[in-house]
């Protein structure tokens, strides 16, 4: 059976994209891996996986870059990213936050499960629809859910994953701090290129 490799955008996976010679799409199909494109946010991702994603396969990875609430972990640094939580789906009861668990309606928080070995620092991700970018937001979120980073897609993956009863894993390469938007202080190249060196060993020691 086959890994599915899934990423939000071309561009993270741009070096690996290059290392297995693939051509240029958003689903490509090779002898031991596939590759699904995305789209950036959960709706585009859960769409993607909706077309593409089957039982067909024993493991999917979802490689992309994030931004990190704990600033004692160095830009470029690259994370297995364990459990994930969509953050923003729920209600506002006054200054009380109700997720779709209190309320009744599903889950918000979903865990990775595979037999792989990942030697990487592990990880508690949440998922987004809007990147945080306020201090009042980034305090009520550390308190909340003591998040240490925090994408777009991750959470979709996991909860994909589930329903079919499929192997998971969340790869996660540190672009910035979660604070105030500043793209002087990125370093989405240097994350880029490290996600892309593990996501490229990972695969070729798989087969």
């Amino acid at each position: 059976m086959k890994t599915l490799v899934v990423a939000a955008t071309k561009a993270e996976l741009t070096f690996f994209y290059q290392h297995f010679n693939l051509p240029d799409g958003d689903f490509v199909e090779s002898k031991n891996f596939d590759l699904l494109i995305t789209g950036v946010g959960m709706v585009a991702t859960a769409f993607a996986l909706g077309k593409h994603f089957s039982s067909k396969y024993s493991l999917v990875v979802n490689f992309g870059i994030a931004g990190s609430f704990d600033r004692n972990i160095a830009l470029g640094t690259v994370l297995n990213i364990t459990e994930d939580t969509f953050a923003e789906l729920g209600a506002e009861n006054g200054d009380e936050f109700l997720t779709i668990s209190d309320l009744g309606f599903g889950e918000n928080h979903y865990t990775s499960k595979t037999h792989k070995r990942v030697n990487l620092p592990v990880a508690k991700g949440i998922t987004m629809n809007c990147v945080t970018g306020s201090e009042k937001s980034i305090k009520n979120l550390i308190k909340r859910l003591n998040p240490t980073t925090e994408s777009m897609e991750g959470a979709a993956v996991f909860y994909a994953s589930k329903q079919l009863k499929v192997d998971c894993l969340q790869i996660r390469s540190i672009s910035n701090y979660v604070e105030p938007r500043n793209k002087d202080n990125w370093k989405i190249g240097l994350a880029i290129k490290n996600l892309n060196d593990w996501a490229i060993s990972f695969i070729v020691e798989m087969n």
